[in-house]
């Protein structure tokens, strides 16, 4: 086996923006790679750390659970309280969607309790949320919408809900 090449501390600033592209291309794998690479170089870059995480998440429908720990374990790495209570919300939201998408027994009911907890994240990263940023409420106001289409029949159905664009 091959082994792995660094990158130059020089380099950074590109191989984040390229982790960006790769992440709007639906290439969640290569992001992960590269925020890995630019770790490796500098282990507390927060930019790395934050798209990691994302990356991880991008991956919650085919990674389940364990990608619900590896993105997890990262958040004590992540200095920014706010960043590091909305990562938490995001964590959750994405692993209701693939949930949702799943299917199957269980799978509505595991998608409305993995929502409620991503609420309690965003209220959370509300609260300490600098004063120009709606995200954490852009977010509560997404599952609040997911909720209300699907618990009045008490449960998710698979395919019912399309996943956002972006974050």
């Amino acid at each position: 086996m091959s082994s792995l090449k660094p990158i130059t501390a020089a380099g950074i600033p590109g191989a984040l923006a390229k982790v960006e592209r790769y992440r709007l291309l639906n290439d969640a794998a290569a992001a992960e790679s590269i925020c890995l690479d630019v770790l490796e170089i500098d282990p507390e870059n927060q930019a790395a750390l934050d798209s990691l995480v994302l990356a991880i998440s991008d991956q919650l429908d085919t990674e389940g659970t364990d990608g619900v720990f590896r993105a997890r374990k990262l958040l004590p790495r992540v200095t920014n309280e706010y960043r590091r209570l909305y990562l938490s919300g995001i964590i959750c939201e994405r692993r209701a969607k693939a949930h949702v998408q799943r299917g199957g027994f269980g799978s509505g009911e595991a998608a409305g309790d993995w929502i409620r907890e991503a609420m309690d994240w965003y209220e959370k990263a509300e609260k300490v949320r600098p004063a120009d940023n709606d995200e954490p409420i852009l977010r509560w106001n997404t599952c609040v919408r997911m909720l209300a289409r699907h618990e009045p029949a008490g449960r998710f159905e698979p395919g019912e809900y399309e996943p956002t664009i972006g974050e």
